[in-house]
């Protein structure tokens, strides 16, 4: 009987002395794993880390904290992880908001970018790239005002491809006090006003390049500047008698655009009355001589116009003898 029972007491101590060195030998080797992932962990470079991003703020503050709350993990299954960290749902703030994680993304803007013309008229240029009609008016008028408003010293630039108060086949768009209106209010500006013609300055437009600073009014080498005689607008089922009134009314406004012209050209006003009796149309260099502007932006251009023998000069070096009456 005594060796009986003496043979499962001595099985049990051999296996509890047996579980007590499996026990110390998985502690050693999770001791020498922890070690050795610390190791190769060290080695690992990092991303850096935007302090302004909230979502990994958020997250530091948790950790240093009570770090047990990011190892038990969310208590709701259907939750992503960390989010029940948030008293608020909105973690992140709209990418216009706040910059990004650097580690991806540290150019992103942090507000919406605005709209070209306010970039434009950020950098001081005025830009007319349609007919001279009411609502384009206003919008001129307003930035010149805001432009002198916020430095009086500083030079407006004052960009034309327009039409004038037509359209390009010639219909009638917008009343003559409307280029009017946009010349009154550069002439009551305190600052050097530069004008430049991209593309065309037909009519009225044309008159606002003429009326730029003097020295500063400019000119695209293929740009096309035109003047002509105002139009009348569409008479409808007008009477005659209405008629003649607004016939008078146009005559009016070639007498004053004639005049103005005259002005800002230097020429005299027949001068201008008589090219204005047909559509006169201007290239660059015949802008220049005419008066309508004073330089041409073209690099070197002026200087290879100025090189560019005369056609007479051309026959003379060839050696051509020109007849009389050819």
């Amino acid at each position: 009987m005594s060796c009986f029972l003496q043979a499962p007491v001595a099985h049990t101590i051999l296996s509890s002395a047996s579980s007590c060195r499996t026990v110390r030998r998985t502690k050693a080797l999770k001791l020498r794993c922890g070690a050795l992932g610390a190791k190769n962990a060290a080695k690992i470079p990092m991303p850096p880390i935007n302090p302004k991003d909230p979502f990994l703020s958020k997250l530091a503050s948790v950790a240093s904290s009570s770090p047990e709350a990011l190892h038990n993990g969310s208590a709701n299954p259907d939750t992503p992880p960390f989010l029940d960290l948030f008293e608020s749902p909105k973690l992140m703030a709209t990418p216009a908001q706040v910059e990004r994680s650097v580690s991806y993304n540290e150019h992103r803007p942090r507000s919406p970018p605005p709209d070209l013309p306010s970039l434009l008229l950020n950098g001081r240029i005025v830009y007319i790239g349609m007919p001279l009609v009411p609502a384009v008016t206003e919008l001129v008028v307003a930035e010149l005002m805001y432009l002198q408003w916020m430095d009086p010293k500083q030079p407006i630039y004052l960009y034309i491809n327009s039409t004038g108060t037509t359209r390009d086949d010639g219909e009638t768009v917008g009343m003559e006090t409307e280029g009017f209106a946009i010349y009154d209010a550069l002439m009551q500006l305190q600052n050097e006003i530069h004008t430049v013609a991209v593309g065309a300055a037909i009519g009225q437009a044309c008159l606002l390049l003429s009326a730029g600073t003097k020295g500063k009014r400019f000119m695209m080498p293929h740009a096309k500047a035109m003047i002509q005689q105002p139009r009348v607008p569409s008479s409808g089922l007008m009477p005659a008698s209405d008629v003649l009134i607004r016939a008078k009314e146009v005559i009016i406004n070639r007498d004053t655009l004639v005049e103005l012209l005259a002005k800002h050209t230097g020429n005299s006003i027949e001068a201008v009355a008589e090219v204005m009796r047909r559509p006169f149309y201007m290239d660059a260099n015949r802008a220049k001589e005419f008066g309508v502007i004073d330089k041409i932006l073209w690099r070197g251009q002026e200087k290879v116009m100025a090189e560019v023998a005369s056609p007479e000069e051309w026959d003379k070096n060839a050696g051509i003898k020109v007849m009389d009456g050819f």
